[in-house]
């Protein structure tokens, strides 16, 4: 299955919504087979839970490491 690309910018405030709508067939498909492999369905959406939380945190990390290491630099030019 397709993931429907965005047809807003990202300063559309409908875009948001349009990202649910997008992402969530491929969502339920994917709980419909964790599912059949055995899995229960409150489970799975709490695991599905923790992942997003951890992608969610691995993101503010990358982000504050980035800004750690741009002022680093900017420190290390000003004292040059």
């Amino acid at each position: 299955m397709t993931i429907e690309r965005p047809q807003r910018l990202r300063s559309d405030p409908g875009r948001f919504h349009q990202c649910q709508l997008a992402i969530e067939d491929e969502l339920i498909e994917l709980v419909g087979r964790a599912c059949d492999a055995g899995w229960h369905r409150d489970e799975i959406l709490c695991a599905m839970m923790e992942v997003i939380d951890d992608l969610a945190l691995a993101r503010r990390e990358d982000v504050a490491i980035s800004v750690e290491m741009r002022v680093a630099r900017l420190l290390g030019k000003n004292r040059g």
